[in-house]
This record gives C-alpha cells, structure tokens and sequence, in this order.
C-alpha cells in the first residue's frame, strides 16, 4: 500500500455553501472536514426526540409571539409547519440531510423548507444550550412514566404470585448456607419491596427531572422578556430553573437516572442470582418456562436460564454507562461543552435496557414453575437450631447462653451422626436440665415460620400484611 499517497491525497471537502444551513455556520469562512462532520453529529441518536423537540418548539413560539417577537399569523405558519414535521417523523418519512447534525438542525432546516423564512425567527432568543437541555428533560420524564408503569406491573404479578404461594416453606440462607425457614412468599416480597423502593425514587427523580430550562439562552438568559411561566404551563414542567449558567450546563438529572439504572439493575440482579441457581439439578426449587430458557448447541440435555443471565449481565452494562458519564462530567469547567453530547446515548442505553429488563423479568416471574415438594424436602432440623435455642430463652437463659446450648445439641447430633430433632431428652439434658418433653414442639417447620411475625416476618399473618402493604402502595401510586 503506498501509504504515503494516502496521506497526502486531499480529502473531499464540505462544500461551503451547506455551511449555512448549520445553526452556527455564519462564522465560518472555511468547510468541515468530512471526519469532523460525523464526529460532531448527534442525529444518529438524537433523533429519537423529534417529538421533544417539536413539542418544546411549539411552546417557545408561543412565547416568542406574546413578547412580539413573531406575529400570530407567523406563530401559526410555524405551528403548522411543526404539526407537519411531527406527521413526517411518526409516519417514518422525515428525511434526514447529510447536513442535519443533530435533531434541532434537522427539524429547523425542515421547517424552513416547508413555511420559508418565517422559520428562521423560531430560534430568536434561544440557544441549543437550552434547547437541548429543554428536549432531554421532556423526552426523559417520558421515558420515566413509561418505566414505572414498567417496575410496577412487575412488582403486581410479584405480590400476586406470593398471595397465590404464601404457604409454600423452602430453605432460606444467609452467606449462601442454610438459615431458617421461611415462606417462599417471604421471598419473593423481599424483592417486590426493593423493586418498590426504587418506583418511589423514580417519582423523585422525575420531579426533579421536570425543571424548565428554556430561557436560559447560551449561558446568560434571554433578552427579550419571554415568559417562562407561559412556556413552563405550554410544556407541562412543574417549576422553572433558576440560575441560566447552571441551567444549561448540569446534568445532574441525567446522572441521577443513571444511577438508579444501576441500582434497580443490582436488586434485579440478585433476584436473578438467586433463581439461576434455584433452576439448577442441585437445588430444583423452581423451573423456568421455555419461553425464558434457551440450549446448548453441544449438549441436547441442557436448559439454560439465559433470560436471567442476561438481565444479571445487564447490570454490568448500565453500571459502565453511569460510570464513564461521570467521569465525563467530572473534568468539566461551568457552563455548557461539547462534552455534554456523551449525555444522551447513555440516557437512551439505560432506558433501553430497564424498559427490555422489567418486561423479560415479568415474563420470567409470572411464567416460573415452583416444585414445593423439593422446596419442602431441603428443609433440615439444623435449621431449627435457632428455635431451639429460643426455647431455652423462653424458660429464663440469657440468649447467649441459650445460642450456647443450641450449638452444642447441633455439635452432639453431629458426632452421632443424626439429626438434631434425634437427639433424647437425655442427650438434650446433657446440654441444659431445663429441655423438657415440650421440646417436640420445635420440631416443626410451620410452627417455626409462624412464630416471627414482625416485622415483616414470615408468619402467615405477617407474609399476608407485607401482600396487602404492597397492594395499597401500589394503588396510592396510581397503578
């Protein structure tokens, strides 16, 4: 290859005269590099807030209008055309120029090309500072209503199914060893109430999200006394930013997102964790449907719950997506750079994701088969020893004391190869004088799951109250 030809051959140039069809084009004597023009655009993935833009579009000419600054008749050729370009872009028949960098570029040129010059008062006073900032903040509390429908239809078929199941035992564990019995309900509600936390910090991010920024102009405000109030009503925000410079330049509700992205995404996680290794031949508590599973192209026996691998893996992918945009932001001086462009495909890919996660999620859970007869059969009397020990403190030993005994009737059941519930009451009393002919009582898994009751136990009663609790959460919520 001569590579030295190929370094020294001109690139194809922008022609100049389509420099004016840029939103900043008129400073510039020289074309675009070819390289920078794809380097610079966003329209690839802003596009998705045609909607966004249109809408805060319409607003603003609103505004323009009552300042004088457009006529009526001028505001009505340019809603019109607006309400044309909106038909274009939901029918899929926009056409994006080569020259359209991003969204507003797109949208503006478009506009031009259908009312004429009445187009180009549209952007008087307003910046793609604001505008953008204005577009991501519409597009994202969408998004956001969208996702807790998401989150809550999935908590519901979680809160119905453990209503349904409340009282089937299996194993609980701590450190990944066998702890206590409790309810499968009991379990299943552990996640519904973190999937629950995180609907109600979605509400608070959304709240903080709905925060106009239009007026802001480029960094120092606008000139022409628009009124925000009139564009805060026209665009449905529920208050007005403050401060122009800050306005325009933080993301804070952009990293916000991010971030619960990442932690919805962890307690989903962990929820995924534990049912992959519940579907194994080791455990076999529960069976994904096939419609969650796939194979193994090398062994035909195979069933594998790719459906919450992946949803484990994705977690990964948001965290990433959170972590390298605040290192973006980290490096920033005050105000609005170029920087701020990395905001929206992190904003999209996290959006994408949750939206992808909750539905599959839900498929998995309401699809899932449980096999309580082996759920039941991995209960062990060693999983009593903490009911033993209770026992004893309900004839008057001090817990450690009675924690003491309990273990060594554990270590003495051991060394006879038996389990404890074998031991004699004159094995027991060799431990304490105070086990009695009583102590029948605590081997009995239901008698042991009912006894904690609060809070949040795994007592019928209390497995019960968590499902109504969550039932009148969901409805206060608006679902």
């Amino acid at each position: 290859m001569d590579t030295e030809a190929e370094h020294t051959e001109p690139r194809e140039r922008t022609d100049h005269k389509d420099e004016g069809n840029k939103l900043w084009g008129g400073r510039f004597a020289g074309s675009t590099d070819p390289i920078m023009e794809k380097f610079n655009a966003s329209i690839s993935y802003d596009q998705r807030m045609w909607d966004a833009d249109i809408r805060g579009s319409k607003g603003y000419v609103k505004a323009l209008q009552k300042a004088g600054l457009v006529s009526q008749e001028e505001m009505e050729k340019i809603v019109q055309g607006l309400d044309k370009i909106s038909g274009e872009w939901a029918a899929g028949t926009f056409a994006i120029q080569p020259f359209d960098e991003d969204i507003h570029t797109a949208n503006e040129r478009r506009l031009k090309e259908l009312i004429g010059d009445a187009a180009g008062k549209l952007h008087t006073g307003r910046s793609r500072n604001d505008q953008v900032v204005t577009d991501m903040r519409i597009w994202l509390r969408d998004a956001i209503s969208t996702l807790k429908g998401d989150i809550m239809q999935l908590i519901s078929t979680m809160v119905e199914r453990a209503a349904a199941e409340i009282n089937i035992l299996f194993p609980g564990y701590t450190h990944m060893q066998r702890a206590q019995p409790i309810r499968w309900s009991h379990w299943i509600l552990s996640h519904a109430v973190a999937l629950s936390r995180d609907t109600d910090h979605l509400v608070e991010i959304r709240r903080r999200v709905n925060v106009l920024p239009l007026g802001s102009g480029a960094i120092a405000g606008n000139p022409f006394n628009i009124d925000r109030e009139l564009l805060r009503k026209e665009l449905s925000f529920d208050d007005v930013s403050i401060n122009s410079m800050d306005a325009i330049g933080q993301r804070d509700f952009v990293a916000e997102f991010l971030f619960w992205a990442s932690l919805c995404l962890t307690h989903l996680s962990k929820m995924s964790e534990d049912l992959i290794l519940y579907t194994t031949k080791e455990f076999s508590f529960v069976s994904l449907s096939d419609a969650y599973s796939t194979g193994s192209s090398l062994m035909p026996q195979k069933k594998n719950a790719d459906s919450l691998e992946l949803i484990r893996s994705k977690s990964g992918r948001v965290f990433g997506r959170c972590a390298g945009f605040l290192m973006t932001l980290k490096g920033l001086p005050s105000t609005y750079n170029k920087d701020l462009q990395e905001d929206k495909e992190a904003m999209f890919d996290c959006y994408d994701t949750l939206h992808d996660v909750f539905q599959v999620a839900m498929g998995v859970i309401s699809t899932l088969t449980i096999n309580p007869t082996v759920m039941e059969a991995a209960l062990s009397p060693d999983m009593l020893a903490t009911d033993l020990a209770y026992y004893l403190v309900r004839k008057g030993v001090p817990f450690r004391d009675a924690h003491g005994c309990s273990g060594k009737a554990i270590s003495l059941a051991e060394s006879k190869n038996i389990p404890v519930n074998q031991l004699t009451l004159e094995d027991l009393r060799t431990v304490s004088p105070l086990f009695d002919n009583d102590v029948s009582v605590v081997w009995d898994y239901t008698s042991s799951v009912e006894q904690y009751s609060a809070p949040g136990g795994t007592a019928r009663s209390s497995v019960s109250a968590q499902i109504q609790h969550l039932r009148d959460w969901m409805k206060a919520s608006g679902n």
